[in-house]
């Protein structure tokens, strides 16, 4: 955290969404409790007090002076730790600082990101009102929305573990169920879940629990999602959308689609992967390869595209808005899912730290050998976009409403000039060089 501001640089910086400045000349601005909000909410920031910005984004120093050192830091902490003010402290005695910058006072403070146990952070006891994010144009206040959605991370036991007590077992996708029953018997012969019928079977894997309420078999909400029908699944995700568009003609909205709301087929996550899957791979080469007489029809691209649209899947807030997207362009691939990664991007990419918003998705998934468990799956995606010398994968948070993006180019990370561009080049400076020449350089060579 610590890295994020070096007193040395204080000249160099501006404010962005890690950093703010505050004049603090009267006392602490109650603003500087949206911006902690914020800043915890988020990625952690750094909020630097005796600081003014400039119409440049220059900072300058606002003038406080070391007698008034104690008296703010004293007013800090004893807000910080007043419940009715701020809900959690997340601070340490070491997160506070204070330098002297041109003969100026200016405390520096070190907010961390907020574990998702801890979130939301608010202020003013206002749980919906007083919740907050950061963005490059500064604090805004979270909807309800999103603030539910941070009460719903907090849990140990993900949403989709509920047990939906008023929904048999009859209104699952039993086709659905036996091409799933098919491929685990396929992968995993001899598995200990493959002599169950098909109820105890849905149990042991996640999809089905025992209500509470009448001690019956019922399908949990990973359960629906999966293996459910469309017009079943949105009684109790509303928003709920599975939408994959091809866009391989830029002449053509799209080339082809699939909808989970078309009424054609199940519209189910795990229908839903398998034709998408197919799709998004169709163009990857495989190289010809036997094991065991076998001919081997898989490639590291494979493994890693398998991996991004299951993350994508088993990372999606089902009740977020504007539902999961997933667009194949002509060598670029996009994967859209509504809410915001769990662990933060830093750690996403970085990976070993697994934390999926939908644990019993990724199980079900992993039985048939989809996913990584130990959070492997990004950094193994980024691996082998680098052992192909593509353009590195990008991931892109957006709040409000929250959505996660992955994208994937099959292009070179320094392409090639082709001919024609080399042509256009060639061109280009034959051009300017003829510009630059005399008339009467031009006039003897049109008549040499």
């Amino acid at each position: 955290m610590k890295k994020i501001f070096d007193i040395s640089k204080f000249n160099l910086y501006k404010e962005d969404n890690r950093r703010e400045v505050k004049k603090a000349k009267g006392g602490l601005p109650d603003s500087l409790w949206d911006t902690y909000s914020a800043f915890a909410n988020c990625y952690g920031g750094v909020i630097i007090l005796g600081v003014a910005e400039n119409k440049d984004g220059s900072w300058r120093t606002t003038g406080l002076k070391a007698e008034d050192e104690n008296k703010l830091i004293k007013q800090f902490w004893d807000t910080i730790n007043n419940r009715k003010k701020i809900n959690l402290n997340l601070l340490k005695d070491d997160d506070a600082e204070t330098y002297e910058v041109n003969g100026d006072l200016i405390i520096v403070i070190y907010v961390p990101m907020a574990r998702r146990e801890e979130k939301p952070i608010y202020v003013n006891d206002d749980l919906f009102g007083g919740t907050y994010r950061r963005n490059h144009e500064g604090d805004y206040r979270c909807t309800r929305l999103q603030v539910k959605t941070m009460l719903r991370d907090q849990a140990e036991k993900t949403m989709d573990m509920e047990v939906l007590d008023d929904v048999p077992m009859e209104d699952l996708n039993y086709e659905t169920i036996q091409g799933y029953r098919n491929r685990h018997r396929t992968l995993k012969p001899g598995h200990p879940f493959e002599r169950l019928n098909d109820n105890e079977y849905l149990r042991s894997i996640g999809a089905a629990a025992i209500s509470k309420e009448d001690k019956e078999l019922h399908p949990t909400a990973a359960g629906m999602l999966m293996f459910g029908d469309e017009y079943n699944i949105v009684r109790h995700f509303p928003e709920f959308f599975l939408d994959y568009r091809e866009m391989l003609d830029p002449t053509i909205r799209w080339t082809d689609r699939i909808q989970s709301s078309s009424g054609e087929w199940s519209g189910n996550i795990c229908d839903f992967y398998f034709r998408v899957y197919n799709r998004i791979t169709l163009d990857v080469k495989t190289p010809f390869a036997m094991e065991g007489g076998n001919r081997i029809e898989d490639t590291p691209v494979h493994k890693a595209l398998r991996e991004a649209l299951a993350n994508c899947l088993i990372n999606a807030d089902y009740y977020g808005t504007r539902g999961i997207v997933i667009k194949k362009e002509p060598r670029k691939l996009t994967f859209e899912n509504p809410g915001y990664i769990r662990t933060g991007k830093i750690q996403m990419r970085k990976g070993g730290e697994s934390d999926p918003r939908n644990k019993s998705l990724m199980k079900m998934f992993n039985l048939i050998n989809i996913g990584e468990r130990a959070g492997s799956g990004v950094p193994n995606i980024f691996n082998t976009w680098e052992d192909e010398g593509w353009k590195e994968p990008d991931i892109e948070e957006r709040f409000d409403p929250d959505r996660t993006i992955l994208t994937l180019e099959f292009t070179a990370k320094q392409a090639k000039k082709t001919s024609e561009e080399k042509q256009a080049i060639t061109w280009q400076r034959y051009v300017n060089t003829w510009r630059g020449m005399g008339s009467l350089r031009r006039k003897i060579l049109l008549h040499m």
